[in-house]
């Protein structure tokens, strides 16, 4: 068990020869505080994508929208969010009730693709006084991380574009490898491209 894998991940990464790779990565990018960057990029978003469970660890996942700074770092390992007017479900502030460990995935689609992972820890307040600087907010959202990830954007499309990523596979193209995957502090932990199946 580490920060980032259990049995299962440690599993499928000796399958395919992926340990020694995700170990760097682990290593090398997963922090435990917010950089500068990651505060402007979190904090100029206008959405997010949140993952829940309940208390059995059925999933879900839900779309988060606002303007620009409606998620805000607000101490060196702790973001918050509101919950603004719904249609009164709950699926996923219910779950963050009976089970806090939470996942927010956040895409840039548009300037430069990028993916930051925050997983976490999450309360949720009617009564946090955070919650005054948030017009809309109905409830209050404070997420104590756990761990963040960068994410390698090679299959972020732009919206509106009718073409997939040239990273994405497809009959009769070979798509490029990552320029991650040559860069000094990987380069001699990447582990071979699975073949696929004849005739693919």
């Amino acid at each position: 068990m580490t920060v980032m894998y259990h049995e299962g991940n440690r599993r499928l990464q000796d399958q395919f020869e992926s340990r020694r790779i995700a170990d760097r990565l682990e290593e090398k990018l997963t922090r435990f505080t917010f950089s500068d960057t990651d505060r402007a990029f979190i904090e100029g978003v206008m959405f997010f994508f949140l993952a829940t469970a309940n208390a059995e660890g059925q999933p879900d996942c839900s779309f988060k929208g606002g303007t620009p700074g409606f998620v805000r770092i607000v101490g060196e390992d702790e973001l918050a969010f509101p919950d603004y007017d719904g249609n009164g479900m709950f699926k996923s502030l219910g779950n963050i009730l009976v089970n806090p460990a939470v996942g927010l995935l956040f895409i840039d689609m548009v300037d430069k693709p990028r993916r930051l992972r925050v997983n976490g820890l999450a309360f949720v307040s009617r009564e946090d006084p955070l919650m005054q600087r948030f017009a809309g907010a109905q409830l209050l959202v404070r997420v104590k991380v756990r761990a963040i990830f960068p994410n390698c954007p090679r299959y972020i499309v732009t919206p509106g574009r009718s073409e997939p990523s040239k990273y994405a596979p497809r009959p009769g193209y070979q798509p490029p490898e990552p320029a991650w995957k040559g860069f000094e502090d990987f380069k001699d932990y990447v582990h071979p491209r699975q073949k696929a199946p004849d005739g693919l």
